[in-house]
């Protein structure tokens, strides 16, 4: 790797010569080829074009008047921009709402992990009373009423009746065409070495040394897909509803991945930290303590530079991406 395979930085606050062979990072943290998807859901043209519609049909809620992207909004880094995600009819949730780019490659879904996989995760807004507020009968009436959608079952699924499995397999056959495009990180991990700042690279060794970010942020899109106790302040047992008895998952919520993250504020699963430096001071020294904390979260003693260049890294993992034209919906 060109100009990056050791990185060497006289002074830094990590020891007075830090030095960190990147080259043994390099394939954790290369991006891949090609778009996995299950064997029982292969991604077609014809279903991805019908899985964008639904995802931008606002038919599909129970008020005609939320979509799929009124929450996951691709002008927001796939999410809504709010602390906490907002239902049918204006009603407040009671979590933030995750972004889905890249979850191709995720592990268990929703920041409680109650889906396991995007299929599961299509389904549950949207019957979610709470959230679409849908139902089996409005959806099959939708796709099987409406021309161009029931041309479109046909051709995305020739062997397949209308249902709500196939609208849940053909969204997430669009939402695994989200994938976050090349970063300046990745340029620079790929050999250029003016693709991000002194401070990035200061904060890349931050990141993967006492800062321990990459303890659960690892991979290319910087998670692990686990849960764990960050020591965020409040009452929701996350992971710990659906595994009862296991104190580490008590408070225990999804690591995110922190592509486009400077893009996706605010942060942490109730949306209650505003900026990334307002996170860093979180792991940093501002996290509950309490028997279900995660061992990898400690105080870190991290000075004011350390935080900077922390944050000048985290930039450097988000892409310019092209726009997301809107579908024309059949009538």
């Amino acid at each position: 790797m060109a100009g990056a395979a050791v990185i060497v930085l006289a002074g830094a606050s990590v020891a007075s010569s830090t030095v960190l062979d990147v080259t043994t990072l390099l394939k954790g943290y290369a991006r891949p080829v090609a778009i996995p998807a299950p064997d029982d859901n292969p991604s077609t043209p014809d279903k991805i074009r019908l899985g964008k519609m639904l995802f931008f049909d606002p038919r599909l809620s129970r008020s005609g008047a939320i979509s799929c992207a009124s929450c996951h909004n691709p002008a927001l880094g796939w999410q809504d921009g709010l602390a906490l995600g907002v239902g049918d009819k204006g009603g407040i949730l009671g979590r933030h709402t995750p972004t889905i780019l890249d979850l191709a490659w995720g592990g268990p879904m929703f920041w409680d992990g109650r889906a396991d996989g995007l299929e599961a995760q299509a389904v549950g807004p949207m019957m979610s009373d709470k959230e679409m507020g849908g139902s089996e009968a409005a959806v099959i009436k939708l796709i099987t009423a409406v021309p161009g959608y029931r041309d479109g079952l046909k051709q995305a699924f020739p062997d397949s009746g209308a249902s709500v499995t196939s609208v849940a397999k053909a969204i997430s056959a669009y939402e695994r065409t989200l994938v976050s495009g090349v970063a300046p990180f990745d340029r620079w991990i790929g050999g250029d070495s003016t693709a991000i700042s002194t401070e990035a690279k200061r904060g890349f060794v931050v990141f993967n040394t006492k800062g321990n970010c990459a303890a659960c942020h690892s991979s290319w899109r910087f998670t692990d897909d686990g849960f764990h106790d960050i020591g965020v302040p409040g009452n929701d047992p996350g992971r710990g509803k659906f595994m009862p008895g296991i104190t580490v998952l008590d408070h225990a919520f999804k690591t995110p991945t922190l592509r486009n993250v400077a893009e996706r504020a605010p942060y942490m699963h109730d949306g209650s930290m505003p900026t990334l430096e307002a996170v860093i001071d979180h792991y940093d020294h501002g996290f509950v303590r309490r028997p279900s904390l995660s061992d990898d979260v400690r105080p870190l003693h991290l000075t004011d530079q350390d935080k900077s260049d922390l944050v000048a890294f985290l930039r450097t993992l988000t892409s310019t991406d092209d726009a997301v034209s809107v579908p024309n919906l059949p009538k």
